[in-house]
């Protein structure tokens, strides 16, 4: 069985292999029962959440274990800590032990990425970041792998740590500046990507300027917003999966419960997308918002990725 760590998925891993990867597992499809979703008590701090995620198809079989503990930040750690386990789904034999937390990360950010192909306007160059842990991170690469990003800002309850992921991607080799208004810098940019886990509205919807993208990675539970009902009004909804975001995204499943979105208002998934079914943004003027929250096809199509490409690094070893 293969151990691959962070720093192997993260070399594995390349954007535009993991892009193509999620859309294509998204197009053919595969078995996904509805993900584990316990509470964790956590003495003087905020719960911790565990996800159990399975997925398989008719050759790879695997289960992601997802702890996310949000007092992480003051231990700078990442909140979230995850392993994945990928199987053969012919006889059960275990494949690979790959870092979770990395995995998680990419393909998250991926995901939005591929949902910005669709969705942001082809010039879009002014992206900002509000978050500033591992996932916000990825982002910054994500996006930029879709879209010409020139400038990037990052936004964070800690300006200290806005600072500190500006300068990572700086060495990185982006462009990227650490700033404190977030009213100004939302209504400035062309893509607005927000990684927390904030449990009220960040963004809000008066500050959306004509042609904006808003991407919601952050919120995973019926608890969390990362916008206000202002946003989802005044923009065009899109969604990972309506399955998971209908559930389980407090930015979809509170505007459902008060009556400012409908079911119908969701305008597609990823899946319309890599079918063909929707063709994404409408018009330059047209704002646009992607919820996700997480599916277990995702990370199958990122583990498998990441296995296969190991594979062919030992063959070409040998």
């Amino acid at each position: 069985m293969k151990l691959l760590s962070g720093a192997e998925v993260r070399d594995l891993l390349d954007w535009p292999s993991v892009i193509e990867a999620l859309e294509e597992i998204f197009r053919t499809g595969c078995v996904t029962p509805v993900r584990h979703h316990h509470n964790v008590h956590v003495s003087s701090e905020p719960d911790a959440t565990m996800l159990l995620m399975p997925a398989w198809t008719s050759e790879f079989l695997g289960v992601k274990i997802a702890n996310v503990f949000p007092g992480n930040g003051r231990r700078d750690l990442p909140a979230v800590m995850a392993t994945y386990l990928l199987s053969s789904a012919k006889t059960g034999l275990p494949l690979a032990l790959v870092d979770g937390g990395e995995l998680t990360a990419r393909r998250t950010a991926g995901a939005s990425a591929l949902a910005a192909k669709y969705l942001a306007r082809q010039d879009a160059k002014r992206l900002l970041l509000v978050g500033t842990g591992r996932v916000a991170a990825n982002l910054a690469h994500a996006h930029s792998a879709v879209r010409p990003i020139e400038n990037i800002r990052v936004w964070g309850r800690s300006l200290t740590n806005a600072e500190k992921l500006a300068a990572t991607l700086r060495n990185e080799g982006l462009s990227a500046t650490a700033v404190d208004d977030l009213a100004g810098e939302v209504a400035a940019a062309d893509i607005v990507s927000c990684a927390t886990l904030s449990t009220s509205p960040l963004v809000r919807g008066e500050w959306l300027r004509e042609g904006v993208h808003l991407d919601l990675v952050g919120g995973f539970t019926p608890g969390m917003r990362e916008a206000d009902d202002e946003a989802i009004r005044r923009a065009s909804l899109f969604v990972d999966t309506r399955a998971g975001a209908t559930v389980e995204a407090g930015d979809v499943v509170a505007p459902l419960q008060s009556g400012v979105l409908a079911h119908e208002d969701i305008r597609a998934e990823l899946s319309d997308f890599a079918h063909g079914r929707h063709l994404g943004r409408l018009a330059d003027t047209e704002i646009t918002l992607f919820k996700s929250v997480g599916a277990s096809l995702e990370d199958l199509a990122a583990a498998i990725l990441a296995y296969r490409r190991a594979e062919e690094r030992e063959k070409d070893a040998a």
